[in-house]
């Protein structure tokens, strides 16, 4: 049991969590989105989407636990790397050079990252203790408290600004878990770097395209 404590405290082994957590969100946020997008198709089918989930809610709670740690641990590890690489930087060179040997991604990891948890804690806030926690009566619609809130013109737009950071910070995110497990190959590799793109770019657009269509096209009704 030490050896492991060693290894998550040690610089590859706060990578390789941040590399294992990440990957999980990654997928976590595939599944997520799929469910989102039932709001275009209808009323109805978001409704039945939730209402489906609601059933297993037992084991969705369970799921949550397991999802909030590996958030916890996505987040407490990426300070601590972010400050051990600063206090590394400022110790030994004078000069900073990192803009050369880096990339507009990488170097606002840690902005990109606060912003979305910040959006996180108001989006956990606002629909997920509406959806699990809030008042239902017998015409309760899960999708009028999604409306609700996307007819709020501050709320829809921080939403939509926090999925280009999120984007982002998934572009950066999806390369550099490959690298820390060793994933790289000079054939390969810039496959992975341009699906890692690739997938941001569906990601941030598809995310923030449902606040949008709500506020301007869906008319707030």
């Amino acid at each position: 049991m030490g050896w492991i404590l060693k290894f998550v405290d040690s610089s590859i082994g706060k990578k390789f969590v941040m590399a294992v957590t990440g990957l999980s969100l990654i997928l976590f946020l595939i599944i997520h989105l799929a469910g989102n997008l039932t709001l275009y198709i209808s009323e109805e089918a978001f409704n039945s989407y939730v209402s489906t989930i609601d059933i297993i809610k037992p084991l969705i709670r369970v799921a949550e636990v397991i999802l909030a740690l590996f958030f916890i641990f996505h987040i407490y590890n990426g300070f601590r790397l972010w400050y051990e690489n600063r206090k590394a930087k400022s110790s030994k060179y004078k000069v900073n050079v990192s803009s050369k040997n880096s990339t507009i991604y990488s170097r606002t990891m840690i902005i990109s990252g606060s912003i979305v948890f910040i959006f996180l804690i108001l989006h956990l806030s606002t629909m997920w203790y509406a959806f699990n926690f809030g008042e239902h009566g017998e015409n309760h619609s899960y999708y009028k408290i999604v409306l609700d809130w996307f007819s709020n013109p501050v709320y829809s737009m921080f939403y939509v600004f926090a999925m280009v950071l999120l984007g982002f910070h998934l572009n950066h995110g999806f390369q550099s878990a490959f690298q820390t497990f060793g994933w790289t190959h000079k054939k390969y590799t810039p496959f992975i770097e341009k699906l890692g793109t690739l997938y941001a770019i569906v990601m941030a657009v598809a995310f923030a395209s449902i606040p949008i269509y709500f506020l301007f096209f869906f008319g707030g009704k």
